[in-house]
């Protein structure tokens, strides 16, 4: 049953009318919000409203006053890159909430369930890598925005601390080396960035991605977004062996497609940190406060740490460094 404190604030922004029967349901998929899709005779919409703890194994907390950080970054992705998120509707910041149009997933199936379907398209992600590049690019050296979204504090307790900090705390070996990565990410400020470009947060759409979740957004260093999203096509392997050939494939056209796009600096400058970021990133994914949930077997785990661990022991040159000890390793 819908909370009557979230009817009454859509009732407010008259997405919902006293009197008049609607269904809502909940939905699954996130960690860190309650999402509802609501239907009245008129519309079909989603709402989303900020939880004060994730809903994860480990107690971690976050700031509720990400939800507005959320629909402002959804409204300038759309101004940039028409259609690459969903509409915004309504939003009530007093309540921690906003209202977005619905996309139906037969029409816009998730990309994390068609990559671990096996159903990979390489030209898909090179599409991903385009659009993130483009609303970086649009968002570089602008004050306006920095001001708009000094969120440091959130992206430390959302993303620094759950992710390389507190791997740091399980590797003695690396602490050094990925505290040093969180303290070089945070005093980057060059572009607005999203914080969780990951498949599961990006919709296989008819006119192409579609990134949803942007609770991270922070105005910082975009090389973060392109590392997030590569560890994944990396991670998938272990689960798609079969499929490794395509996987990186994807892989390599998502960031050369990236790459393409970066106006606002030279764009070895921003591999080079990609490429730093991304073992530790995959060392996040077994040991931090966030373990992807598809790794479920210790050597699983092993497999991640025989390729991080000499990556951060001596910083990989450049990204396809990285993809080809990743390839030796499955060799």
């Amino acid at each position: 049953m819908l909370p009557a404190d979230l009817r009454n604030s859509l009732e407010t922004l008259e997405l919902l009318q006293s009197g008049h029967d609607f269904q809502a349901t909940p939905l699954a998929g996130g960690v860190s919000s309650d999402i509802w899709l609501l239907e009245t005779e008129q519309r079909r919409f989603c709402v989303k409203r900020a939880l004060p703890k994730l809903k994860v194994a480990q107690d971690w907390f976050a700031p509720l006053d990400r939800n507005r950080y959320e629909h402002h970054w959804y409204q300038l992705a759309h101004q940039i890159v028409p259609g690459s998120v969903p509409q915004v509707l309504a939003t009530d910041d007093a309540a921690l909430l906003f209202a977005m149009e619905y996309l139906d997933p037969e029409q816009h199936p998730l990309w994390k369930t068609e990559l671990l379907a096996g159903r990979i398209k390489p030209t898909f992600a090179a599409r991903v890598g385009e659009r993130l590049g483009k609303i970086h690019s649009a968002t570089a050296h602008r004050s306006d925005l920095a001001d708009a979204f000094a969120t440091g504090s959130n992206f430390e307790q959302l993303r620094l601390e759950p992710y390389l900090r507190a791997t740091a705390l399980r590797h003695s070996e690396f602490t050094t080396i990925l505290q040093s990565l969180a303290d070089k990410t945070t005093h980057q400020k060059l572009a607005l960035v999203h914080g969780d470009v990951s498949p599961k947060n990006i919709l296989e759409g008819p006119q192409g991605p579609v990134f949803l979740d942007a609770e991270c957004a922070w105005y910082g260093d975009p090389a973060f977004d392109l590392a997030f999203c590569l560890n994944h096509l990396l991670l998938k392997t272990i689960v798609q062996p079969d499929r490794l050939s395509v996987l990186q494939e994807s892989f390599m056209m998502l960031q050369q497609a990236y790459l393409e796009q970066v106006d606002w600096e030279s764009p070895a400058e921003l591999e080079a940190r990609t490429a730093a970021l991304l073992p530790g990133l995959l060392l996040a994914r077994v040991d931090g406060k966030s373990p992807v949930e598809y790794l479920q077997t210790e050597a699983h785990r092993e497999l991640v740490r025989s390729v991080a661990f000499p990556l951060l022991r001596k910083a990989p040159r450049n990204l396809a460094d990285i993809s080809n000890a990743w390839r030796n390793v499955w060799a």
